[in-house]
């Protein structure tokens, strides 16, 4: 039996091959393929986390954690958080602050608290790169064009995470217990609701989603084909989420 990766050094490869998706000598044929490969290690990475806290509750404990968005299009960065806390087994609720300043409460387990940080930061990047680059129709204004284009990406982003992270979850043998991937996940969904719940009793669900029309929609959806999901490096968070 081949001795497991230590953790670092699984983190380690995610990262070198994220870095190798989001060079720019890379082609977009390329980059689909190093991000297939991260993206799969990253769920199975959080996988294995929710079975061994299965057996060992210390190895992943339930938490909650604060991010403030704010900026321009805020509403689309709601939108981008949202569906990655969604898609990776969180719970959120936004709170208003401010003028253009909103607070997001996501409650989860450790391990996916971590994950929606890491490919938050990096898919805002990478939504607003690819937002300035393309160019709206004749007569279209380029605010709606914007807003469209990333709305295809949000969208196809969260199909994305959600198939990913389902192929993750049929592979994956029992917990040690004997306990099967579905049952320890909706436990663990459990325990997060009910956390939810106590902090916000009087919560509702939003029914807002990032669906519009407009030409960016089709080129927001195909730039997130070719999405890198789970890098960060140094110094990028804080502009990913002032800019």
């Amino acid at each position: 039996m081949a001795t497991p990766m230590p953790e670092d050094g699984k983190l380690a490869k995610i990262r070198a091959l994220l870095a190798k998706a989001e060079d720019s000598a890379t082609t977009p044929e390329e980059a689909e393929v190093y991000f297939g490969k991260a993206a799969e290690l990253m769920a199975k990475y959080g996988i294995e986390r929710a079975m061994l806290a299965a057996t060992d509750p210390n190895a992943d404990r339930p938490g909650d954690r604060v991010i403030t968005v704010e900026g321009s299009y805020t509403t689309d960065r709601l939108y981008l958080l949202g569906y990655v806390a969604d898609a990776l087994h969180c719970t959120s609720i936004k709170r208003r602050v401010g003028r253009g300043r909103t607070e997001v409460h996501i409650f989860g387990y450790e391990s996916d608290l971590d994950r929606v940080e890491l490919l938050f930061t990096s898919l805002l990047l990478q939504m607003f790169n690819g937002m300035r680059q393309g160019r709206p129709a004749r007569g279209e204004s380029l605010v709606t064009y914007r807003k469209a284009w990333a709305a295809g990406f949000i969208v196809r982003i969260d199909e994305r995470l959600r198939e990913i992270e389902a192929r993750a979850q049929q592979e994956a043998p029992a917990a040690a217990s004997g306990r099967s991937t579905e049952l320890v996940l909706a436990d663990r969904k459990a325990v997060v609701e009910a956390r939810f719940a106590a902090a916000y009793p009087n919560a509702v669900t939003p029914t807002g989603s990032a669906r519009r029309r407009g030409s960016g929609l089709d080129a927001g959806r195909e730039a997130a084909n070719r999405a890198d999901l789970g890098q960060t490096r140094v110094g990028q968070r804080r502009r990913a989420l002032s800019a």
